[in-house]
């Protein structure tokens, strides 16, 4: 088995007719991986542009804001997009949050890390990056959709960096090698204990900020 793959059930586990149970069933009719993948990041590079002139530096991010984030990057590839799952999913034999409990943890997430660590401006780099390894942690461990929920968290702290006055992130350190880090660090989140996800993070914003001094 892929460990890649989630594992699901119900209406939104639905394929794509002719993809070989390898697309989930969209707007565009897409049956191949790579031509799926294409789309999905093309949108995200068009919402990434959206977000930019839709969202301040002043702005407090709700459940909301995250919802429209994703209906705005899916809205014209899935039915779902910016809907809460409504099926249990489990990706490398990990179980997250189950469907029924979604609406409470994100209630939940928005009392607490929402409103504690956004808005981000004027946050130096230590409080930054603890911001950013506790929300996108919490909102990976709650997986609110049927898919896209790590880009999505990704997205969040994003534009939580730039709302700190840091340039566009650089995610490169959570790929390769340092994707077993990043998986490991989640992990450690589900105990309450976010400085391997920190660590990920600071890694991020070194890589990030080595590249746009090497090209200003």
């Amino acid at each position: 088995m892929n460990q890649d793959r989630y594992q699901a059930g119900g209406a939104e586990a639905a394929f794509e007719p002719g993809s070989r149970r390898r697309v989930l069933r969209n707007r565009l009719g897409i049956r191949r991986v790579r031509e799926m993948q294409q789309a999905e990041s093309d949108a995200l590079l068009a919402v990434q542009e959206w977000a930019v002139s839709h969202f301040d530096a002043q702005h407090r991010f709700t459940v909301e804001d995250i919802r429209g984030l994703h209906r705005q990057w899916l809205g014209d590839i899935y039915d779902w997009a910016g809907e809460y799952r409504n099926t249990n999913i489990s990706k490398g034999g990990f179980m997250f949050a189950a469907a029924v409990q979604v609406p409470r943890l994100m209630a939940a997430f928005e009392k607490a890390e929402l409103s504690q660590y956004t808005p981000c401006e004027g946050m130096d780099e230590t409080r930054l990056v603890r911001a950013m390894a506790c929300t996108h942690a919490e909102l990976v461990l709650i997986h609110p959709f049927r898919e896209g929920n790590g880009r999505c968290a990704r997205l969040l702290v994003w534009l939580m960096a730039l709302q700190a006055g840091l340039p566009p992130l650089d995610f490169s350190p959570l790929a390769g090698r340092g994707r077993k880090m990043y998986f490991a660090a989640i992990q450690t989140a589900l105990d309450g204990n976010y400085q391997p996800m920190e660590a990920c993070f600071s890694r991020v914003i070194r890589r990030t900020l080595r590249v746009y001094q090497g090209s200003s």
